[in-house]
């Protein structure tokens, strides 16, 4: 199938048998050696060991056998700027505020092709890494750009999409970050947000895609702006609220002085607290606030790469969950993580949690928890996240005889995380009953194509930076 192409609808039903490691992440059905999937009209009808597969399942209309692969769920990626793909590795030496006045240079120059061509490439590397949900937040609309170009992207590749209709208002004029040729009118931001609610949101079980409203971060948006997002999102079923937090101290001395408090009590002050919320970063939490997110059910997008590279912090991921606080896992933007791989996450973000000298930090199956049951939570889903009956068919598997999985046949499913990088990409990917990787080749697009496009958008786009971009930061 070629980008651009209608979706052909999933097979009626769909067996994936001989599977040597399942692990469904389902607390009653565990781990099975040699187990068996049995799909129906994209949703999971049967799981078990293949020698107890029912004998009407066997005659599936497409039916694969995966012996020598590892299969868990699809991973849920909860925080993402697709767009920024297009800018890789600038202003490498800088922390969030000096890296971002480096890349608006080029960002308002984004055209609705840039955006569309980044985020399907964005989705492709997400995909090839194990991931099958996404969430995204486009937050700059410069020129044409428009939400629409995304979800355009996400219905031609076939990834479950959440898109998030992102805002800056707040320029340097009145003492944002951003200049004020970043910004939007508050008005015309909150009438688009409607019209995208409207025109793209579906809150029915299984869906493809799910919207919610996120104005950027407290440092280039208005309270204002973020209380009638709320209160828009608030009008609709299902609709979320997202932004960024407590990302770092840069983060925190801003709040701190434009609005006199830290980041609980301004998110009180403008009613983002709800189980309706999820944040990303959070790297500088307090106890009290880690307590007010457990309270009230907000979760967390822990992006550990981003954090790393641009010297955030770490986020307490271990107290967090301690605190009984939702943690789930996101790339972040592949212009401050660089890379779009989410497996690769969820291993740092097991890694780092030991930093603190304890190898019982954190476990490789809690770990992959956050990435999926944790991800769906954040996106206020209970229908993807587990392998199991009556979730949705969104099934990863790669290959055991690759190069990365040789001498880990003892524990395939933790090797997962502790072999990523020698592992490589999904053999198979099942998103919504479709196959959409197989043999390790993504069927929905046309990837050197789609690379070779990327490339000249990324090209034209980063000539607008300034010189002094290498420096890192305004000299």
């Amino acid at each position: 199938m070629r980008s651009g192409q209608p979706r052909a609808p999933p097979s009626t039903t769909l067996l994936l048998r001989n599977i040597t490691v399942l692990e469904t992440l389902n607390k009653d059905i565990g781990q099975i050696r040699d187990g068996a999937i049995y799909v129906k009209g994209g949703v999971i009808a049967w799981v078990g060991p293949t020698k107890d597969l029912p004998q009407d399942f066997t005659a599936a209309d497409t039916v694969l056998s995966l012996a020598d692969h590892v299969v868990i769920p699809g991973l849920v990626n909860t925080h993402h700027h697709m767009f920024q793909c297009l800018t890789r590795c600038i202003a490498q030496d800088t922390k969030l505020f000096g890296w971002l006045t480096t890349l608006y240079h080029a960002w308002v120059h984004l055209k609705g092709s840039d955006v569309y061509t980044a985020c399907k490439l964005a989705m492709a590397e997400l995909i090839l890494s194990g991931c099958t949900t996404s969430s995204d937040h486009l937050y700059i609309y410069p020129n044409d750009v428009t939400l629409d170009d995304s979800i355009r992207a996400a219905r031609e590749i076939g990834m479950r999409f959440h898109p998030t209709r992102g805002a800056m208002s707040l320029g340097e004029s009145k003492g944002g970050l951003p200049p004020d040729s970043c910004t939007e009118d508050e008005a015309l931001c909150l009438n688009d947000m409607e019209r995208c609610i409207k025109e793209f949101h579906d809150n029915s079980r299984f869906s493809m895609l799910r919207m919610a409203l996120a104005p950027c971060a407290p440092f280039n948006v208005s309270k204002e702006l973020m209380v009638k997002a709320a209160r828009l999102a608030r009008r609709y079923p299902g609709v979320r609220l997202h932004t960024h937090l407590a990302e770092n101290q840069e983060d925190i001395d801003f709040s701190q002085s434009t609005y006199g408090c830290r980041p609980g009590e301004y998110i009180r002050e403008v009613n983002w607290v709800g189980d309706d919320v999820w944040f990303a970063h959070c790297c500088m939490l307090d106890d009290g606030e880690m307590k007010q997110f457990a309270t009230h059910g907000i979760g967390i997008a822990h992006c550990p790469s981003s954090n790393l590279r641009l010297a955030s912090g770490i986020a307490p991921v271990r107290k967090l969950l301690d605190t009984s606080v939702n943690v789930g896992i996101g790339v972040d933007g592949t212009a401050s993580s660089d890379c779009g791989h989410l497996l690769q996450e969820v291993r740092l973000a097991l890694l780092l949690q030991r930093a603190s000298g304890s190898a019982r930090a954190m476990g490789s199956h809690e770990a992959l928890k956050m990435a999926t049951e944790g991800g769906a939570r954040n996106l206020g889903r209970d229908d993807i996240g587990q392998i199991a009956p009556g979730y949705a068919a969104d099934i990863v598997a790669w290959r055991l005889d690759a190069i990365g999985f040789s001498g880990a046949s003892q524990d395939p499913v933790a090797a997962l995380l502790y072999c990523t990088p020698s592992i490589g990409s999904v053999d198979l990917s099942v998103i919504d009953g479709h196959i959409v990787v197989k043999d390790g080749h993504l069927l929905t697009v046309d990837v050197q194509s789609l690379i070779k496009d990327h490339r000249a958008c990324s090209e034209q786009l980063c000539q607008y930076l300034p010189e002094w971009w290498q420096l890192g930061e305004k000299p």
